[in-house]
């Protein structure tokens, strides 16, 4: 999420307040989907995401579906009635489970980089760098990415 969505509690917690939106959209190209995508996130979306598909008459579309809290839903239809080709929107609740997040630094020979660990019952369940330090340090080093994430995988399973 980018830094004008809300992040949800890191906490486990049950969020019984989600809704699923769905469109399908035919008719669009590839550069308004990313940029839809982005303005998405940027505006509250917990989720957004594509799914190719077939519409009547068999013609491919794509079905963007995406998450947000109620308190959203206004804002994420008139987004998506007028970036989109879409003359109809489907949304129903919908409830998350939501692992406990964790954060932490690690060392690697190039720097800290945080991971984000999810936690469900006590235990960590899932370990994942970011992304975005990755990237840097694989730019400024010009290194492969992948190279940072085995480093990165390296240290791990140090600990």
């Amino acid at each position: 999420m980018t830094k004008n969505a809300k992040h949800p509690p890191n906490n486990e917690h049950i969020d019984d307040q989600m809704l699923k939106v769905e469109v399908n959209l035919d008719d669009i190209s590839g550069e308004i989907l990313g940029y839809l995508m982005e303005l998405l996130i940027d505006s509250g979306a917990n989720d957004v995401y594509y799914t190719p598909i077939y519409m009547k008459k068999n013609r491919p579309g794509i079905l963007l579906q995406l998450l947000c809290s109620r308190e959203k839903i206004d804002h994420m239809k008139q987004i998506l009635f007028t970036e989109t080709t879409t003359l109809g929107i489907r949304y129903y609740p919908l409830t998350v489970h939501r692992a406990e997040r964790n954060f932490r630094k690690i060392s690697t020979k190039w720097g800290a980089i945080t991971i984000k660990e999810g936690i469900y019952d006590g235990q960590v369940i899932q370990s994942s760098p970011e992304y975005e330090e990755c990237k840097k340090i694989a730019r400024d080093q010009q290194i492969p990415l992948k190279k940072v994430y085995e480093e990165v995988w390296k240290q791990l399973n140090n600990y």
